[in-house]
């Protein structure tokens, strides 16, 4: 029903509808508290705290399927993050990267690029992506953090980029004082930017649904109890 904007119910009714939204109003959810449809939340603990991501295994399923296979078998566990690569210029903004490094023994095969003009997924500020070499299709599991939005890991024209696939829901500023330490050394592209004290990555796990090891071999667990 609409009232004219004479009749002396107006304001009443109005006071009772702002009444009635506020009483039906949820409280402000938290952060990392429910995944939104298609997200799957990943727990990382790192020695400077805590940081939750939600991957989007709607729009980027291959992607996100490898980097929880990782996870499920506990081959994150232990690794670093051990690159902050700032902005020239301007030195908050940039990404840091972490992951298994050049460990071949945590390995597993490569995941074909998701590029984001397919996934839509672009990078923006706390965006998780997969770090590649010159074959786009070789990412493992080496991942980055965006700290500012940088389409220039966009896929664009025939540039394909890097593959986008989730964002972080918790703990930015964890990833903010990653990139801001002490960094040097390194070649090439990452001439500068290795930590001069890698950030340990000490757990990584779902939150969401049931973990699916791969089934693959762990070599770097040989001689451990339980290691096969």
């Amino acid at each position: 029903m609409i009232l004219p904007e004479s009749s002396p119910m107006r304001p009443f009714l109005f006071a009772l509808l702002a009444l009635a939204a506020a009483s039906a109003a949820p409280a402000a959810p938290q952060p990392a508290s429910k995944p939104a449809p298609g997200m799957v939340r990943v727990r990382i603990v790192t020695s400077e705290g805590p940081i939750v991501l939600a991957l989007d295994a709607r729009h980027a399923p291959l992607t996100t399927a490898n980097f929880l296979a990782y996870v499920d078998d506990g081959r994150l566990d232990g690794t670093t993050f051990y690159r902050a690569a700032r902005s020239k210029g301007a030195p908050k903004f940039g990404f840091i990267q972490g992951g298994v490094g050049t460990d071949v023994r945590r390995f597993l095969p490569p995941v074909p690029l998701e590029p984001t003009s397919r996934t839509g997924i672009r990078h923006l500020d706390a965006t998780v992506s997969m770090a590649h070499g010159d074959n786009p299709n070789s990412a493992t599991a080496n991942f980055t953090i965006s700290v500012g939005a940088d389409p220039n890991l966009d896929a664009k024209g025939s540039r394909l980029g890097y593959a986008a696939f989730g964002h972080v829901v918790s703990g930015m500023d964890i990833v903010r004082k990653i990139l801001a330490a002490p960094a040097g050394g390194g070649t090439g592209s990452m001439r500068g930017q290795m930590l001069v004290h890698p950030v340990r990555l000490i757990s990584a796990q779902r939150l969401d649904g049931v973990a699916k090891p791969s089934g693959h071999v762990k070599p770097w667990l040989l001689g451990r109890p339980g290691g096969r």
